[in-house]
């Protein structure tokens, strides 16, 4: 009996292609307009039906028409980088380049609505190519997940699962863990204002740069002084720019910064904290403002859709490749979908065993297309496995 694993296998070659179409012609967020009609056009090839501009620029495709849905998910944005790889793939889009992975994604969904449209699901599967996971829209300051959302692209869905290429790990290998696996991103502008005057006479003005260190010190000691040891989170600060000349005290300091955790009650204690930090500026004789710029939340993984995921990878994979999957501290939209079902994102690895690191988000990144197949055929068996389990009652942790 020809398992999905080998009927993936097969696909290999179309797969590798769909992959290296997208790597060339790479597009920024909320512009994936070519790579949405290949899309479109692929899973209509295919005999789904297909909804087009779902959040801006997404594709949702349909399989199946009652019973229970399950999604998954692909994201389709690249990143404004140049790429350096001397391939015949490499991306002909001057300082654009898909060097997350995002092809990647891609060509895995493809071939998983190829391996689905003849396994007859007892159910419904959605297949969702989600626009901008590297970004937020100007006018909303919305991202893929979120205007896909909006538009309906989640409704009635029972469960979701996505995965993400990871370099770091041998190819052919998956990586899944129950919990929180992606951490949450707030970023933050804060401005110290102070009164300018010549150095020589410091006493006659307030120092912003002096104010400057006395938060940047405090907002340091956050994490460590005000957060509990078993709990992570990061406070950085990423840019600091103030002061015109040497013999001048700067009146205003401009700095960035971000914010990360795992936790939702940590991210309201991490943004009330930054605040109390700034306050500083106040009680030293200064002024601040401060804005915040909510990100995504946390990815946090359910029990049972990650056990059925673990499931399915060790049956196809064997034991010797899965393994857990340790927290990021990095942050993926995926989470807003995971806020209005439960489900599971989990790792593939692309690295070439005994070859180089590439790196993700590098313009050296690049993958071993040998995992392609392994991906389309772990989102295939999982669609299918939960829905089977849905059906007979046996989806359990």
């Amino acid at each position: 009996m020809t398992t999905l694993l080998q009927e993936a296998q097969a696909l290999a070659p179309a797969l590798s292609n769909i992959r290296r179409t997208i790597h060339r012609n790479p597009e920024l967020s909320f512009q994936e307009y070519k790579t949405a009609a290949l899309v479109a056009d692929t899973l209509r090839s295919f005999g789904l039906r297909v909804d087009t501009g779902v959040g801006k620029t997404g594709v949702v495709g349909h399989l199946g028409t009652e019973g229970p849905i399950v999604a998954l998910r692909a994201d389709m944005d690249a990143l404004p980088m140049q790429e350096l790889n001397q391939t015949d793939y490499a991306s002909q889009v001057p300082n654009v380049m898909h060097a997350c992975g995002h092809d990647a994604h891609v060509a895995c969904l493809l071939g998983a609505a190829m391996l689905l449209r003849d396994a007859q699901p007892k159910g419904c599967v959605r297949f969702l190519f989600q626009p901008c996971e590297e970004s937020l829209d100007a006018d909303k300051g919305r991202s893929g997940a979120q205007r896909m959302i909006e538009d309906g692209a989640i409704d009635g869905v029972d469960a979701i699962f996505g995965l993400h290429v990871e370099s770091m790990h041998d190819s052919g290998t998956v990586w899944v863990s129950e919990g929180p696996i992606a951490a949450s991103l707030d970023d933050f502008n804060l401005v110290i204002k102070g009164i300018a005057t010549h150095a020589a006479h410091a006493y006659q003005g307030i120092d912003a740069i002096l104010l400057t260190a006395q938060v940047v010190s405090a907002l340091h000691t956050i994490v460590s002084r005000r957060i509990h040891p078993g709990r992570p989170g990061a406070v950085s600060i990423g840019t600091i720019r103030g002061g015109t000349r040497r013999n001048t005290l700067a009146d205003r300091v401009e700095m960035e910064g971000t914010i990360r955790c795992y936790d939702p009650n940590v991210r309201k204690t991490l943004l009330a904290e930054v605040k109390r930090a700034s306050e500083l500026a106040r009680t030293l004789g200064g002024d601040y403002e401060l804005s915040f710029m909510e990100g995504y939340p946390a990815v946090v993984n359910d029990a049972i859709p990650t056990a059925l995921v673990r499931s399915v990878a060790v049956q196809m994979l064997g034991e010797g490749a899965v393994h857990p999957c340790e927290p990021d501290p990095g942050s993926e939209d995926f989470s807003f979908f995971l806020q209005k079902a439960p489900g599971c994102y989990f790792l593939l690895g692309v690295h070439t065993p005994g070859g180089p690191r590439r790196f993700l988000h590098s313009p050296h990144f690049d993958m071993d297309e040998s995992a392609l197949p392994v991906g389309a055929a772990m989102l295939a068996q999982v669609a299918l496995d939960y829905l089977e389990k849905r059906r007979d009652g046996s989806l359990k942790p």
